[in-house]
């Protein structure tokens, strides 16, 4: 008895050897996912070759880690911190995806600097294209590295993307090698065709051109997002949304060198609030109808918002020729500390000269300004609306804004052709707005 208890004893404690020797073989070849909370379902950029030295190239560690986590539903790819990811120009591609990938971005990921790693040139670096539930999220960085194209770049207006651009008709730069630098500037991080797109927590900074685009998704939530670039950084937009619906935009600090927030054509149901803007050019709609084309963006919210040193505050800019409509919008709750020109609806705009006078137009209707304080600089209000499409009902609710400085201070609000009515007092006074009326609308606004 005393013999059979001493080998029980022996065979457990054999087993319980195996095990432990098991289990530290599993910890060592498992360290890493485990270290970062992941899964089988997680997929680390560092496992596929990636080196994170901020010199090797590491597109296609990125390339290959995505197509694996393509194939399982609610996978994660993890961008790791503490280390930096050279990253040349990617597309990560959703047709044989399943739903709900995750990018998880606690790292950085930077661009070239050659001219070598954009060819002839490119309107976008990193690229999600037709996926069902994407997120990006994290503490991480995306760094444009943009200063090398910002040098006497040309003008670019991103609401110009088309696929079939001619780039060999456009300028070139020279990188810091002396070599030339393609002028068709990249969108830092792009998101196309897309349904359910989350972006949380991160950081674009220093973009060639726009840093956060979105064009023809649907299903939108950017939220504690952060842009970094110069105020004098050219065509940089903060966020820019194209032919999409359904956004909402909220707690995020855009610092660009052009529109903090850009909403173009096809846009529908946008939500904003919370957003600290500047430098910048402010919060725009459009420009909307260049080259005769037709525009339709409605039920836009904007509220909560900050923004200083910014060029415009909440803007609506149209191009002469264009048709189509702008309706249902509100600003409310919008405190502007230095902008040059807090309120404007500009419907005669015009951006590198050669424009025409023209007859057609896109209307604007339904625009509402609640509580709207603080100082400018240059104008309070502009309202250059059309001859043959007049704005109308345009509402005005608490607008208080101040001269920040003597030279502002005999500027006074400035209307042609609108159409509305206040609801309250203004600071300064607005007597150029004219009573609202019945106009009949031209045909060619219907959306």
């Amino acid at each position: 008895m005393y013999r059979l208890t001493l080998k029980c004893l022996a065979l457990k404690l054999l087993l319980l050897i195996s095990c432990d020797a098991r289990h530290s073989v599993y910890w060592r070849g498992n360290r890493r996912s485990i270290a970062e909370g992941g899964s089988s379902g997680t997929f680390n950029v560092l496992d596929y070759g990636a080196k994170g030295d901020g010199t090797s190239d590491d597109t296609k560690a990125f390339e290959d880690a995505w197509n694996e986590a393509c194939k399982v539903a609610a996978s994660t790819l993890l961008v790791p911190s503490g280390s930096t990811f050279l990253v040349g120009p990617v597309s990560f591609l959703g047709k044989e995806c399943k739903e709900n990938i995750v990018f998880q971005l606690d790292g950085k990921i930077i661009a070239p600097k050659s001219s070598r790693a954009w060819g002839s040139g490119l309107l976008q670096w990193i690229e999600f294209k037709s996926l069902i539930g994407i997120t990006i999220k994290g503490k991480g960085v995306i760094d444009g590295q943009g200063s090398v194209w910002w040098n006497k770049s040309p003008d670019y207006d991103p609401a110009d993307d088309n696929d079939m651009v001619i780039l060999n008709s456009i300028s070139l730069m020279k990188d810091q090698k002396g070599t030339k630098m393609p002028g068709a500037k990249p969108t830092a991080l792009r998101f196309y065709g897309s349904n359910g797109v989350m972006v949380n927590g991160i950081t674009i900074q220093n973009s060639p051109q726009t840093h956060l685009k979105f064009d023809n998704c649907v299903n939108i939530q950017v939220s504690d997002f952060t842009t970094s670039s110069p105020g004098d950084s050219p065509n940089t937009d903060g966020i820019h949304l194209q032919n999409s619906q359904d956004a909402v935009i909220y707690r995020s600090t855009l610092a660009c060198g052009d529109d903090c927030i850009s909403i173009q054509t096809g846009c529908s149901n946008i939500y904003i609030h919370d957003v600290d803007c500047g430098p910048g050019h402010g919060i725009s709609i459009g420009g909307l109808g260049k080259e005769n084309t037709k525009a339709c963006v409605s039920n836009i919210t904007v509220r909560d918002v900050t923004m200083h040193e910014t060029t415009n505050g909440v803007r609506i800019k149209s191009w002469q020729g264009g048709s189509g409509s702008v309706k249902q919008v509100m600003f409310s709750n919008i405190q502007v500390s230095e902008v040059a020109n807090p309120i404007v609806i500009d419907q005669y705009y015009c951006d590198g000269g050669g424009c025409h006078n023209e007859t057609s137009a896109v209307a604007v209707s339904n625009i509402n300004y609640i509580n709207i304080k603080g100082t400018y600089t240059r104008e309070p209000v502009r309202f250059a609306c059309s001859d043959s499409l007049p704005c109308t009902g345009i509402s005005l609710s608490t607008i208080e804004l101040k001269p920040a400085t003597d030279k502002a201070s005999s500027s006074e609000p400035f209307c042609w052709e609108a159409h509305g009515e206040l609801k309250t007092e203004t600071l300064p006074p607005i007597q150029c707005l004219k009573t609202e009326k019945s106009t009949s609308q031209s045909s060619n606004d219907a959306c």
